[in-house]
């Protein structure tokens, strides 16, 4: 990310603006990664900047190559609607309990409401099975229409749209032809040499398109009542053709997503929105097809300005996925939990009858290999480069993978007091790959590139591999793994207190190191440890105090740890929400609700979270929105409210295993 000094709005002229410390600015070429709006129907997402432009769209899947990707190089592609020559909306929100974008313009002679939404509807394949779902069909799916509608409620208002897909990474050129009786309807084809199939996008309007080499455009002039859709669709799923059939479409898109939300159990407080906010965000991430949960909806959205730290999040991490999970528990979101544990399911498994370890991560669709590639043709996010596709991390050693998928099936199966009879032997698997190698050094949770170490945080979780596998071994009826996988918790416990905790009683980043680490902000959420043991207080008190930069929570000092890379980093934002939760475990509920709202005061305009939070001007860095971020926020504000409330009773923390 570059400077805030100097800054231009996209699309536009340099308009004065306010930093975070109240002095003026100007916008850079590239929005605040903050500024975007999100949007998905759990096949496909997008990000749409301020000024009505999509600026990330990758088709078909989260994954797949970008038609749109301004977000990553000013030329590689956008899709604006809105007023001619002008940048800044009144105002913008989503509307209540979904993922629908409203923005409002005022120009100086009219005003205008936008409604954006990727399309969901009843369900379509009712008369043949559907080639890409694997997981059983609900009463919702995907239609495969960005949908976008246009009303002039005052005065008159020149309207304008602007098509101008860059397929496959701006590597592929649009070709526009007109598909419809007039003007209506124009279709875009890649013409590139460049390997694999590449989608077909179908616009769809009631204005009159024009064609201009790789862009499709239209212009008008609105008067009050008047009323405009445009729809971009990529399947054989028929696009609205009138703006009735549009807005019944909104309409059932907006139905959907409240009928999941009401699902949920969200307290009567004053931060219900955010809770609500980061579980349609979490819904938003997933992949329905499969039921994996994508870390994030980008690539290479940079954790540094300018610096090299940008890596591809548009997969499913199982450490993030079963995080995720605690997340939606806490509000009654458990039936994602079912999808999930499929695909873990169907990822383990193999057509000869034997099964793979658990890998780090995986494609949405399952797949195993995700070779790391650089784009070097792209500028990068405010120059920052490389811009990177796949992600090398794919085959690392984590030993946390083991416990996290065990915590998070114990949770799911503590009321139902049985683990189903799929999963127990994939469960069984996990323990043992923990058992195997929770004595060797890994890369951690962080993924760092330099060389493994013996991670506190990883023996922990391989810990909890043990502790929860004898728990549900015990529910089975498995007494002789539960007393075995028991003892051997015991003996990993004794092993990280013996060489993770320094001479002041702080558990350490690594065995042989006093260096700090926010991973172990866990320890207390995991149970590892009652939250009374001074061990316990001391390392969270000690993180508070020494690991952070202007309030908020770092992950390590990259001085001290050989990350394999260079350069600084933001504060973590999950690092500063487990710490409100902990905060909250040792008894500390004042300082928990004055780092929580801080943090909650750094949302964006939209209540999203990127994965870091520069402290001093308050902007986003990396990928957008982060999963472990939203989860970690639902952990920490549930963690407060509960507190607040234990005066009518005992406090019941957000995330409890035991």
């Amino acid at each position: 990310m570059v400077s805030t000094e100097n800054q231009k709005l996209p699309f536009g002229p340099t308009t004065p603006g306010k930093t975070a410390s109240g002095g003026h600015h100007r916008h850079d070429t590239f929005p605040p990664i903050d500024d975007y709006a999100f949007l998905s129907d759990c096949e496909t997402t997008c990000l749409i900047a301020r000024n009505g432009a999509v600026e990330w769209m990758c088709i078909p899947r989260p994954d797949s190559p970008s038609v749109f990707g301004a977000i990553l190089d000013r030329s590689a592609g956008h899709f604006r609607i809105g007023p001619y020559g002008q940048n800044v909306p009144a105002a913008r929100r989503y509307l209540p309990g979904g993922l629908i974008v409203e923005t409002t313009w005022q120009t100086e002679t009219g005003w205008l409401i936008v409604r954006d939404a990727l399309v969901l509807g009843p369900w379509h394949n009712t008369e043949q099975r559907s080639r890409s779902h694997r997981r059983t069909p609900t009463d919702w799916d995907a239609e495969h229409v960005l949908l976008r509608t246009v009303k002039c409620v005052n005065g008159t208002v020149e309207f304008e749209m602007s098509c101008e897909p860059a397929f496959d990474y701006h590597r592929g050129t649009a070709h526009w032809e007109y598909t419809g009786k007039v003007y209506e309807e124009a279709t875009a084809n890649c013409n590139s040499s460049g390997p694999g199939d590449h989608p077909v996008l179908r616009l769809t309007t009631n204005l009159k398109i024009g064609l201009e080499g790789r862009e499709a455009r239209a212009r008008t002039r609105m008067v009050e009542g008047d009323n405009v859709f445009v729809a971009l669709s990529w399947s054989h799923l028929p696009a609205p053709q009138t703006f009735d059939e549009a807005a019944e479409k909104m309409w059932h898109t907006a139905k959907c997503w409240r009928e999941w939300i009401t699902i949920g159990r969200f307290p009567d407080h004053k931060w219900r929105g955010y809770l609500q906010r980061s579980a349609l965000a979490l819904k938003g991430l997933t992949y329905a097809p499969t039921g994996a949960l994508l870390a994030a909806s980008t690539t290479s959205l940079p954790e540094t300005p300018g610096g090299e730290r940008n890596w591809d999040y548009r997969y499913a991490w199982v450490r993030d996925s079963t995080f995720a999970l605690w997340g939606l528990y806490s509000l009654g979101l458990d039936r994602e939990a079912n999808d999930f544990f499929s695909f873990i399911y169907d990822v383990s498994a193999s057509e000869d009858g034997n099964h793979h370890p658990l890998q780090v991560m995986y494609g949405v669709g399952g797949e195993q290999t995700l070779e790391e590639a650089e784009l070097n043709h792209l500028s990068g996010y405010g120059g920052a480069r490389p811009v990177r596709i796949g992600n090398g991390a794919y085959n690392q050693n984590q030993h946390d993978i083991w416990g996290t998928i065990l915590d998070s099936v114990y949770l799911h199966v503590k009321s139902r007091e049985r683990v189903p009879e799929t999963l127990w032997p994939m469960l069984k698997r996990q323990v043992e790959e923990a058992v195997k190698h929770w004595r060797h050094p890994d890369r951690g949770i962080w993924e760092v590139r330099g060389e493994p170490q013996h991670f506190t945080s990883s023996k922990i979780m391989c810990w909890v591999a043990l502790d929860r596998g004898a728990k549900l071994a015990d529910q089975q009826g498995e007494t002789s793994y539960a007393q075995q996988w028991s003892d051997l918790a015991d003996e990993i416990k004794e092993d990280i207190l013996e060489h993770g905790v320094d001479r002041r009683g702080v558990f350490t980043q690594r065995y042989g190191s006093d260096d700090l680490d926010a991973s172990l902000l866990l320890a207390p959420l995991l149970r590892f440890l009652p939250a009374d043991d001074p061990r316990i207080r001391a390392t969270v008190l000690a993180i508070a105090d020494e690991l952070t930069e202007g309030g908020l929570v770092l992950r390590y000092q990259v001085e001290t740890t050989d990350d394999g890379l260079v350069g600084k980093e933001g504060t973590f934002t999950i690092c500063s929400f487990w710490l409100v939760s902990a905060l909250v475990e040792i008894g500390e509920l004042d300082r928990a609700k004055d780092l929580c709202n801080r943090l909650l005061g750094f949302a964006s305009p939209l209540k999203l979270y990127a994965e870091e939070i520069d402290p001093a001007s308050g902007r986003h860095l990396g990928n957008f929105p982060q999963a472990f971020t939203h989860l970690a926020l639902i952990n920490a504000v549930v963690h407060v409210i509960r507190a607040e409330e234990a005066a009518a009773g005992s406090f019941q923390p957000a995330h409890q295993t035991v």
